[in-house]
């Protein structure tokens, strides 16, 4: 049984994630839901955090292992699989992942409440920051970007449209993926939104997206 490991955006829980956990276990995978302190930690020391309980899955797990990251849940897993890849990797999903950085993020940077609330972490979405060093992708990358704006501010003034009212779609395209998708989805509404959950369990199992 393939297993996929599924990592949360700043500022969330694994409690994001879980309709999407439960149709991928009715799917037929085995998932490790993973919270971790996203606020605390810079990218590099949280791949350090979580790098013990997905090595346990790897070690008990010979069937690939894939990975699902929302929002800076994506960055984590680039991160961690420079660090770290699972000698059985499989394929990654991303959904509304600030690849290219956020416009929102630099905006806000400054900002004391901004930095006290998201921590190390935060400071690393902006556009001119570390993630442009992140190697382009030598494994099967999915992208799905949310292309519905419920926040006017962001989506209107910030944001490159479209977007999905925190993260564009040309900032969540990266240099190597192998597929890229947009759904109809807000940012926080994209891992809980059946298109975008059927996608990502065909990505894992095709290696591409329905185009159907």
């Amino acid at each position: 049984m393939p297993g996929v490991v599924l990592l949360h955006g700043i500022a969330r829980t694994s409690r994001s994630l879980r309709r999407l956990e439960q149709a991928l276990q009715e799917a037929g995978f085995e998932t490790l839901n993973l919270d971790y302190p996203s606020r605390r930690k810079p990218l590099d020391r949280l791949a350090d955090h979580i790098h013990p309980a997905v090595a346990d899955l790897a070690e008990r797990h010979k069937a690939p292992i894939h990975f699902i990251g929302h929002s800076m849940g994506g960055l984590l897993v680039r991160v961690y699989v420079a660090k770290y890849r699972p000698a059985q990797l499989g394929r990654v999903v991303l959904l509304g992942t600030p690849n290219g950085g956020s416009e929102v993020a630099d905006l806000l940077k400054g900002f004391f409440l901004y930095r006290r609330f998201y921590g190390p972490a935060g400071q690393q979405l902006t556009t001119d920051r570390e993630l442009q060093s992140l190697a382009a992708p030598d494994y099967d990358v999915g992208i799905v970007a949310g292309s519905r704006a419920i926040d006017p501010i962001s989506a209107l003034f910030i944001v490159p449209r479209p977007n999905d009212g925190r993260v564009s779609v040309q900032s969540s395209k990266l240099d190597g993926m192998a597929d890229h998708v947009t759904v109809k989805a807000s940012h926080t509404g994209l891992p809980s939104h059946p298109t975008a959950i059927s996608q990502a369990i065909a990505f894992l199992r095709e290696g591409r997206f329905n185009r159907g």
